[in-house]
């Protein structure tokens, strides 16, 4: 069992939780993940780990209240428990030899945007951030990444707050006025990532892409999480959750990613629905 050490709400459908785990505290890296179960019964769901405080021993998690589980997960209060919470799983982002980087984090993938720019700040890189959202009541995170950003952007999609636009725009206009990155890193819906690689590509700017598609064991076992790459004309299939979940933005096939996700959306919405009201009546 894992005692939920704090909880904050980001927004009205975004929480934060840190659990104690102190061994996942320890090991964990930006860009890797866990997988949790609320109770025995529960599903496994995965979840990036956004943050750890090793000498505390806690694990920082963000997630959005979309389904059954995250709808369990969020009734849930400081100082109870979780049944399990496995990890650190999944490859690191990577980081060696990039200088000048910049992360594009959409909605709440901007929970597992923050650290990786947390860690390039850390080691000294230039880092730029854009940050966008639907509208000013969905923004989290800005003050965490303007204390570790060299420079901000933050968009709405309806011009409620800071810049109006989607990501690709500040994005498509540093890259035309000649910035130069190592890297480009976004994070986020499956079609903004696609439109953030299709913007880069004119200019051949690396762009690694953090994908999260179903998920259940997570040791590559299960095949859930498959994702199609295009790699030299051939189609090539990789598991996000022990190739990834980094890839490069140019190999992957967003349209089969994005049709599979889709697959699973009326079960969730009508989990989610059957959830909350079981726990109303548990009131």
């Amino acid at each position: 069992m894992y005692k939920i050490v704090r909880k904050k709400e980001l927004n009205p459908t975004v929480t934060q939780m840190e659990i104690l785990a102190p061994m996942v505290a320890h090991k964990a890296k930006p860009g890797q993940f866990i997988i949790l179960r609320v109770n025995e019964e529960g599903e496994r769901i995965p979840l990036t780990v956004a943050g750890t405080d090793a000498k505390e021993g806690t694990v920082k998690i963000i997630f959005q209240i979309v389904g059954g589980t995250t709808a369990l997960l969020n009734a849930k209060q400081e100082g109870e428990y979780i049944q399990d919470f496995v990890g650190p799983l999944g490859v690191a982002t990577h980081t060696d030899g990039i200088k000048k980087v910049c992360i594009v984090g959409g909605g709440v993938g901007c929970a597992i945007a923050m650290p990786v720019a947390q860690e390039f700040h850390r080691l000294g890189a230039e880092v730029t951030s854009i940050i966008g959202f639907r509208n000013k009541d969905l923004l989290i995170l800005e003050d965490e990444f303007r204390a570790c950003s060299d420079q901000l952007i933050v968009m709405t999609d309806d011009g409620s707050y800071a810049r109006h636009g989607n990501v690709t725009v500040p994005l498509k206009e540093m890259l035309e006025a000649g910035k130069q990155f190592d890297m480009i890193i976004t994070i986020g819906p499956l079609i903004m990532m696609k439109f953030v690689t299709l913007a880069a590509k004119p200019f051949g700017v690396p762009v690694t892409v953090s994908m999260n598609p179903i998920m259940i064991d997570g040791t590559g076992m299960c095949g859930g999480c498959r994702l199609t790459l295009i790699q030299d004309g051939k189609r090539v299939t990789k598991f996000a959750c022990v190739d990834g979940p980094d890839f490069n933005g140019y190999e992957v096939d967003f349209d089969e990613a994005m049709s599979r996700g889709r697959m699973y959306f009326d079960f969730e919405r009508h989990a989610y629905e059957e959830t909350c009201n079981l726990l109303k009546g548990a009131k």
